[in-house]
């Protein structure tokens, strides 16, 4: 595939996909301040004692499962839908409107090649 095809289809793919789904619940609330910078100085206040920043999960299982399953889902329609012109120049033209301040996509040349790195073979399928 064409780099600059590639750039448009992926921004748009997060955008559409992950961008506006329940993953704008999590990014609406109150970011925490750190004097620090590192939020080594932040904690989580629990009934069973605090937290550091670095130690607490942001997402629980049920809100990733959502979030997994929502990103999907869109992903899916996506492409199912590349096809449609009218479709795809909807999402062109969000893509153009939403992500023009964007990083551009980088090649991740050593991601995902089977050549070493981190060995999902001792994941399994459910039965």
């Amino acid at each position: 595939m064409e780099s600059s095809l590639a750039a448009r289809l992926a921004k748009s793919l997060v955008l559409l996909g992950l961008r506006n789904t329940s993953i704008e619940d999590f990014h609406a609330g109150t970011e925490p301040f750190s004097e620090a910078g590192d939020y080594s100085d932040v904690k989580v206040v629990t009934p069973r004692g605090e937290i550091p920043w670095a130690e607490v999960s942001r997402i629980s299982n049920d809100e990733m499962r959502t979030l997994m399953k929502e990103a999907v889902n869109k992903v899916y329609t996506i492409l199912l839908r590349l096809e449609d012109p009218a479709f795809v120049e909807r999402m062109e033209e969000m893509m153009r409107c939403m992500t023009y301040q964007w990083d551009d996509p980088e090649n991740l040349t050593t991601w995902f090649t089977g050549n070493g790195g981190k060995a999902y073979s001792s994941i399994r399928k459910p039965s």
